[in-house]
């Protein structure tokens, strides 16, 4: 009886869900984990394709020096990016940034620094100074004897360097050393960092604010030469320390913890002045576009136009201003403040608005609103001549005149039966050349001539055109 009820209760305890043997959460997660990490390392293993590491240092230390073909090399890619940063042509500053052999002393610094070796340090110093030298005097030649002293925007925009140009070069020098580190060097890689990190165009601005004695472009190219140099310097150094290159000299830990330092320090003192710089810079563009989205909301009236508005921004504790002049009916006062009271909606806080009305007492500036009509007017009158022209070359002598003349002709020019006349845009080589008359003429006997030199010669007197062609059927 005992056994029979012990052999009963077997398979209700086999059938309860809670004494199924449960799975191992933690060791599925390992799994996971470990597949995971495997999959990572297979995709992002940059020692994979790796080049020896004797023949990346090879590589790099051919670039580093500067004489022969290099220093011709890099004065040709200096005239280039000044006449481009002269004629504002950003294809030809490209160009010299392809052309220039800047990156091969910074690449130098970074690598030698990675491996502890200090002859090629001194080396990649000595050839970077003489670059930079080198770079500067020819750049201010250039530019103290070129006619076009104006700073144009593409040289303006090397003069303002920002945290953006400190992440440019830093990534820009990652993508530059990790092609380099290749067995089959990725040269689309390497053009691609050249033109990113940009070292030839600040050189060049540099040698600009020389030659006109503006030392704020000298010294906020110069600033921003550095960036990129110390940035590309330290993103070698990094991907040489990832690879486990060789030490070429071992170091005690003390030398050790000193170099890193040194390095930390000229990280600091070259990027924290950009980051404060590039703060300012988005809080100067968030202002504007604030003051756009506010203007073009708030100052809406069917009666009223806004002729132009003025957005000053100011940095420290002083209130930033927008100045608005308007024309057509006047705005009250109560409508004024009403506007004033939005502009903490806006993100506009302590900014001071100013509303110029033509009922003002000051006298109101239209100079802007007539300029901008002005060029108006002239696009549109530029549009009309052109269409005008387009019209001349396709328009055919109206059905009366073409009429007269054909009775003209003939009566004037003995045998002249049916005349065909119409105006044929002539070309050239793709190029408009002029509108050309043509006329075909039928004799009555087709045995007796025309005289077409007659014919011509009335042509050209009632269409008024020296360009005729005459053609007898």
């Amino acid at each position: 009886m005992d056994v029979n009820q012990d052999n009963n209760r077997l398979p209700e305890v086999e059938n309860n869900p809670t004494n199924r043997p449960r799975i191992d959460l933690l060791a599925m997660l390992r799994r996971i984990v470990k597949n995971t990490r495997q999959f990572m390392h297979g995709r992002f293993d940059l020692r994979e394709g790796s080049a020896p590491q004797a023949e990346v240092i090879e590589e790099v230390r051919k670039g580093i020096d500067f004489k022969g073909t290099n220093l011709w090399v890099l004065m040709f890619a200096v005239f280039i990016a000044s006449l481009g940063l002269n004629v504002n042509s950003t294809a030809v500053i490209i160009g010299a940034m392809l052309v220039s052999p800047l990156m091969g002393p910074i690449t130098g610094i970074g690598l030698s620094l990675g491996i502890n070796d200090f002859e090629m340090l001194k080396a990649s110093w000595r050839n970077f100074l003489l670059m930079v030298a080198v770079s500067l005097i020819t750049s201010t030649i250039y530019f103290f004897i070129s006619p076009i002293s104006t700073a144009q925007s593409e040289l303006l925009a090397r003069t303002s360097p920002t945290t953006y140009d400190v992440l440019i070069a830093f990534f820009g020098g990652l993508a530059g050393m990790v092609a380099q580190t290749r067995k089959d060097k990725a040269m689309t890689v390497v053009s691609g960092v050249a033109i990113a990190t940009a070292l030839m165009p600040p050189l060049c601005t540099a040698g600009f604010g020389i030659a006109t004695g503006n030392f704020n472009f000298f010294f906020g190219a110069l600033y921003l030469f550095t960036i990129n140099a110390v940035f590309i310097a330290v993103a070698t150094y990094l991907v040489v320390l990832f690879l486990r290159y060789e030490k070429k000299t071992i170091l005690d830990p003390v030398q050790q913890k000193k170099n890193t330092r040194y390095i930390t320090l000229v990280i600091i003192l070259v990027g924290v002045p950009s980051i404060l710089l590039g703060a300012q810079i988005v809080r100067r563009t968030t202002f504007e576009e604030n003051v756009d989205r506010y203007v073009s909301k708030v100052f809406q009236f069917n009666r009223t136009m806004i002729v132009d508005y003025s957005k000053e921004f100011h940095y420290e504790d002083d209130l930033s201003r927008v100045e608005i002049r308007l024309v057509g009916e006047p705005l009250s006062e109560d409508v004024i403040d009403n506007a004033r009271a939005q502009m903490d909606d806006f993100g506009l806080h302590k900014t001071e608005l100013i509303v110029k009305q033509a009922d003002s007492d000051e006298r109101l500036d239209i100079s802007k609103l007539q300029n901008s009509y002005a060029d108006i007017i002239d696009e549109k009158n530029n549009t009309i001549r052109r269409l005008e022209q387009r019209l001349a070359t396709v328009t055919p002598i109206d059905t009366l005149s073409g009429a007269d003349i054909s009775r003209e002709l003939a009566i004037a020019v003995e045998n002249v039966g049916s005349v065909s006349l119409s105006k044929h845009t002539a070309y050239n080589n793709g190029s408009a050349e002029g509108v050309r008359v043509v006329a075909i003429v039928r004799a009555i006997d087709p045995a007796e001539p025309i005289d077409l030199e007659k014919v011509r010669q009335l042509l050209a007197v009632r269409t008024k055109s020296n360009d005729i062609k005459v053609i007898q059927e």
